[in-house]
């Protein structure tokens, strides 16, 4: 099987160890261990609990607290950050539309090693986390891509994706809120892209692990569970939840999708570590404490990085709605890649290039958006905006101070 490289990963993993201004991390600031088990209120008998613990495999799907707990984050009224949508054609959600995965990467990818097959049409948003076309495509489908454009706010428009669909239309790929460019694709318009899709009978699977970071109170990003019967929901605690280290993430969806999704799990990760599900299990448990802090840092932050892009007469950048990235267009001369490895080598600040949300060329023949309407996004570069308020100001300084070099050079 052949698969293409994955440039975010291969950038992030270059870069993020020796950055001096880590603004490319897309994480809410991370919780340290001791942080975590403070929000427990006992954390010497969460940890006298944690030394008990028998290492076995645990629950094989996860544990019931934990699916439960996931659930709730779902349910119509029940949760922090409960769906806006009402009357929708999915059931309720409980434990057993729910598993736990080893984070939302693992839980994307069971998606479609379950649904897909070859020769199957598949239809991916982008720019987007590159695994949600690139994965389908290596199991042999056909990956059809539907563009997310500036001028249209980044948004997914309906008709496009009528016109993209077909009779072998199996599965649609949604991020919402998106990653790069923080768009939020709100209730009616979702509701028109979940229409499209019951035409064709379509799974639609949408990566929403943002869920939850909207920078305007009292706004909530919809999850297709609560609208759309053969909807599926992926998620983590990596982002919302600052616990990236926990590797814990989960799909929730219609019983038929849980139970093909865990007998293909079967052959990668059998189940989660058992730690990793008390830990996780316990910050759910408390996620009012921890939305209230991330939320905090995300909508100040937006505010520093908002301010920043006005003051730089060289960038422009549809402002993002939710989530921890924004994607920033330059009108300097040159690739996205070589200015984005400029800066990190001058100044130790780190962002991620737009090439690296380019789809992938089959060979050196093929025009960079192959056919797609999506650009090779060469002058622009995604920022991650959720650390600490201190790292970020640092980075954009650091930005701005080798952009004044590089204008007089210029």
């Amino acid at each position: 099987m052949k698969i293409a490289t994955f440039a975010v990963e291969q950038w992030m993993n270059e870069h993020e160890t020796t950055a001096r201004w880590n603004i490319a991390e897309t994480c809410v600031d991370s919780l340290t261990l001791g942080e975590l088990l403070e929000l427990s209120g006992a954390p010497d008998e969460v940890l006298r609990e944690l030394t008990a613990l028998k290492l076995t495999y645990g629950d094989i799907p996860g544990s019931q607290e934990l699916r439960g707990r996931i659930a709730e984050l779902y349910a119509n009224g029940g949760a922090a950050f409960a769906s806006v949508g009402s009357g929708g054609s999915a059931a309720s959600v409980a434990p057993a539309n729910v598993l736990v995965t080893g984070g939302a990467i693992e839980a994307n990818f069971l998606v479609s090693f379950a649904l897909v097959e070859p020769g199957d049409t598949v239809i991916s948003v982008a720019p987007t986390y590159q695994q949600l076309y690139a994965v389908p495509q290596a199991l042999g489908a056909e990956t059809k891509i539907l563009p997310l454009r500036p001028e249209n706010g980044f948004l997914p428009d309906p008709e496009e994706l009528r016109h993209l669909t077909d009779r072998k239309t199996r599965l649609i790929c949604l991020n919402n809120p998106n990653n790069p460019t923080g768009a939020l694709i709100d209730e009616a318009l979702l509701r028109e892209l979940l229409a499209v899709a019951e035409e064709r009978n379509a799974w639609v699977l949408c990566d929403e692990v943002y869920r939850g970071l909207e920078h305007e109170p009292g706004t909530t990003a919809p999850s297709v569970i609560s609208l759309y019967e053969r909807g599926i929901s992926t998620g983590s605690m990596s982002k919302v939840f600052s616990l990236a280290g926990l590797r814990s993430g989960w799909i929730v969806g219609p019983p038929e999708v849980i139970d093909l999704c865990q007998k293909r799990r079967d052959y990668t990760t059998i189940s989660c570590g058992l730690i990793d599900d008390r830990l996780a299990a316990l910050a759910l448990a408390h996620r009012d404490v921890l939305l209230k802090r991330n939320l905090g840092i995300v909508r100040g932050n937006a505010r520093l990085l908002d301010q920043w892009v006005a003051s730089e007469p060289h960038l422009d950048y549809v402002q993002p709605r939710a989530g921890t990235t924004a994607f920033i267009h330059y009108d300097y001369p040159l690739g996205s890649a070589e200015l984005c490895q400029a800066i990190f080598d001058a100044s130790g600040a780190f962002v991620v290039p737009g090439s690296a949300f380019a789809l992938p060329r089959q060979s050196e023949d093929d025009s960079p958006d192959r056919g797609h309407g999506v650009p090779d996004f060469e002058h622009w570069f995604r920022v991650g905006y959720a650390s600490s308020p201190a790292v970020l100001e640092g980075g954009l300084a650091a930005i701005s101070d080798y952009l004044r070099g590089l204008e007089q050079r210029l």
